[in-house]
């Protein structure tokens, strides 16, 4: 792909009868990952951690009489962080011209919005690793098998059955010793220093411009076998949109003691659960807008899709 850079026709932002209101066309927001705790790696640009995956076992003995000992097991998780970057060039007589502030003003305004594009793209890929998402990103949630089939135990099926109309609801436990983010232990977010330099257009020639480095090291701690379940599709065809009912065969997967901290899924389905409630409830007027089920939050990102393919 061609280096899409700030051209001049992009000067309609330096207008100076317009007002200095930020307005978008975009759908960008993180909330997930604003939400989900950030640890740091526990090597540089890898993640090891230990997970349980076996119980000791234990018995009543009569007295006098022994029983044989036993220990817990563990497993070792590796998680590779990849390198997220966002890094930026504006034309250097173009940024001289900008009115508002001058160079560091329009670099500044790009940085803002190449970062938020970042935190964006890190979300996405949070749902749809490295097949469905960035293949060059780090592994997400359908990279992982315990949520790709239908027979998954922690998956309900919806039951959709549109090719590629699906998508999906998440539970997710939101903590450091379950699902989490994970960024580099020395220093999370590079900002390099913004320099001039010597870049080449599509035709290989030569212009200057400001150019400013930056990346992340990120990746994604999913935790144990019981921190999230996924609802898969979730469709419009008939009767197959989310509900509650929905929601509470994904709250059966998890064990007593076990709840999950957020509920997430995006704008097509929080309408579907908010109609379903319309449809139950006893006086057939409009549901307000749903913000939890059984006092556990509701998440609402555009980084889940409604084109996702059936899952079998």
């Amino acid at each position: 792909m061609a280096d899409d850079l700030f051209v001049l026709a992009d000067f309609v932002g330096d207008a100076l009868d317009l007002s200095p209101a930020q307005v978008t066309d975009l759908s960008q927001a993180a909330p997930v990952l604003m939400t989900l705790p950030m640890v740091s790696s526990s090597n540089g640009t890898n993640h090891k951690y230990v997970k349980e995956t076996g119980a000791p076992v234990v018995g009543f003995r009569a007295v006098n009489a022994g029983r044989e000992l036993d220990s817990s097991a563990d497993t070792v998780v590796s998680i590779d962080l990849k390198v997220l970057d966002f890094s930026w060039a504006v034309d250097y007589a173009l940024a001289k011209a900008w009115r508002k502030g001058g160079a560091p003003a329009l670099i500044a305004r790009e940085g803002l919005r190449h970062l938020k594009a970042a935190f964006y793209h890190f979300e996405k890929q949070i749902f749809y690793g490295t097949g469905v998402g960035d293949a060059g990103g780090f592994a997400g949630l359908l990279d992982n098998a315990q949520f790709d089939a239908l027979a998954d135990t922690m998956v309900v099926n919806a039951g959709g059955s549109t090719a590629s109309t699906g998508s999906s609801c998440w539970l997710i436990t939101a903590s450091e010793n379950a699902m989490c983010s994970v960024m580099r232990d020395d220093n999370p977010i590079e900002l390099g220093e913004t320099v001039v330099m010597d870049m080449l257009d599509g035709s290989s020639k030569h212009f200057p411009a400001y150019y400013t480095p930056g990346s992340a090291w990120c990746g994604l701690q999913i935790g144990g076998a019981y921190d999230i379940a996924r609802i898969a599709n979730l469709t419009e065809d008939s009767g197959k949109g989310l509900t509650d009912d929905l929601i509470y065969q994904a709250l059966s997967k998890f064990p007593g003691g076990r709840v999950p901290t957020h509920i997430v899924m995006n704008r097509r389905s929080l309408s579907q659960l908010r109609k379903s409630r319309t449809a139950t409830n006893a006086t057939g007027a409009p549901a307000p807008i749903p913000r939890e089920v059984e006092g556990i939050p509701i998440i609402v990102t555009e980084a889940i899709t409604s084109t996702e393919a059936i899952e079998t």
